[in-house]
């Protein structure tokens, strides 16, 4: 009687623990469809809803972008001496580069690579048939040809060249430039030759975890609205110049804006992406598990342990602030000491796919969201400052909509892009959402 007593004992009480843990102390959602290749049909959407949520991903990103662009890879003492606290745009005095701007000294909303990669990738889309995403699968031949095809372009440009100033070259050159590692690393792929690009990839830009997908698969992401796993699957399929777990970042950074696309999109909603939606199935990796999701463990750490600090320890100066607050003295005292927790966990190279992880999320969730407390919060921690504006920006654009976003930066991006990067925004936003219409049951 006491045995028979015993075990009904045990096994209520295991099921009162499996019933009472809640969805975050489960083992991460794994998804039994990551075998198949199939992507699901685009849900049905407002054509004035997606044309405002892509256009806000595209402006999202470019203002990111310009925030950052001012002060790429400065440390934050450097920042608090000649800027104090950034949160808004601001003309830049910096030289040109092949990654970064093209022109000396950009008026506020200029933008740099981050920005020029969203437009490739529109284009790139905009050349394909409105099939794409429906019945045609993603092929990375194709989008590896497309950059080719951009590059050698460039190539002729900077030929054709005829002047005795050196400053058309100059320019000229930097284009080139800008794409070289990306073509070296597409030309084998696209000629089948697989030993090549191995070798290639493992020599772009020395070999180290980069960033690189993350510049544009929220392209990707937000030509699928509200399908998270099928923006997953091109993106993985698209992320040519990926090592590692940086592929992982680069396809979740897409599923993200696709679920920030959703007209119901909640930040829970949003964020749930980074467990449930697998389809390479990263949890089941040996002795290892998701890199991707451990870091958006640790940035729930750090927003967690930040959030502990009271007023009395920022007005004790247990914690440094380089710059003069502002008005929320205590958010952004807290924001201080998640920039040290964010120290800690520094990559040998600041545009590591990891490390840009790590910050946007701690963003998202130390601002809950907040559009404008999101990018100054990335942008004054300084490092790799412009691409990750440029990604977080993107996600929340995409949540928000252009229509929501600040108009004063708004205007200012959209002025700088045309009058001197010459790129259009609105216009391809609304030729990109004409597209994914197409594909509309």
């Amino acid at each position: 009687m006491s045995t028979l007593y015993y075990l009904c004992f045990s096994l209520m009480a295991v099921f009162c623990v499996m019933s009472c843990s809640s969805p975050s102390e489960q083992e991460p959602i794994q998804r039994t469809s990551s075998a198949s290749n199939a992507i699901t049909p685009p849900v049905s959407l407002d054509k004035a809803h997606v044309y405002d949520k892509v256009l806000g991903m595209l402006i999202g990103s470019a203002i990111g972008d310009a925030m950052g662009a001012p002060t790429e890879m400065w440390s934050r003492r450097a920042m608090a001496v000649d800027y104090g606290f950034i949160d808004r745009l601001d003309t830049m005095v910096r030289e040109p580069s092949p990654e970064g701007t093209w022109y000396y000294n950009l008026p506020a909303g200029g933008t740099t690579d981050d920005t020029r990669w969203k437009k490739l990738t529109v284009d790139y889309l905009l050349s394909l048939p409105s099939t794409f995403g429906h019945t045609d699968q993603p092929d990375a031949q194709s989008f590896a040809r497309y950059i080719i095809r951009e590059y050698t372009n460039s190539i002729d440009e900077l030929k054709q060249v005829d002047s005795f100033d050196p400053e058309p070259f100059e320019v000229s050159s930097r284009k080139v430039a800008w794409l070289q590692e990306w073509a070296r690393v597409a030309k084998p792929l696209v000629e089948d030759d697989l030993s090549g690009y191995a070798h290639a990839l493992s020599r772009f830009y020395g070999g180290e975890v980069t960033c690189a997908g993350m510049l544009y698969t929220p392209v990707l992401g937000a030509y699928f609205p509200g399908q998270p796993e099928a923006a997953y699957q091109t993106a993985y399929q698209l992320s040519l110049f990926d090592i590692g777990y940086a592929r992982d970042i680069s396809a979740l950074t897409a599923a993200l804006v696709a679920a920030a696309m959703s007209p119901t999109a909640t930040p829970k909603q949003v964020l749930n992406v980074l467990r449930d939606v697998d389809p390479q199935e990263y949890f089941k990796s040996r002795l290892v598990g998701r890199s991707s999701y451990r870091i958006y463990r640790e940035a729930r750490d750090i927003v967690y342990s930040a959030n502990q600090w009271q007023r009395d320890d920022i007005d004790s100066l247990r914690i440094s602030l380089p710059f003069d607050l502002p008005p929320d003295t205590l958010f952004w005292g807290r924001a201080q000491r998640a920039y040290e927790l964010l120290d800690l966990r520094n990559q040998d190279l600041p545009f590591h796919a990891g490390e840009i992880h790590l910050v946007n999320l701690t963003a998202l969730l130390f601002c809950n969201f907040d559009f404008e407390k999101s990018l100054a919060f990335v942008i004054n921690y300084g490092r790799d400052n412009d691409t990750t504006g440029a990604i977080t920006g993107a996600i929340l654009g995409a949540y928000w909509g252009a229509s929501r976003l600040p108009d004063t930066m708004k205007e200012r991006v959209l002025l700088a892009d045309s009058m001197v990067i010459r790129t259009n925004l609105p216009a391809l936003a609304q030729q990109l959402t004409d597209q994914i219409m197409q594909r509309q049951p």
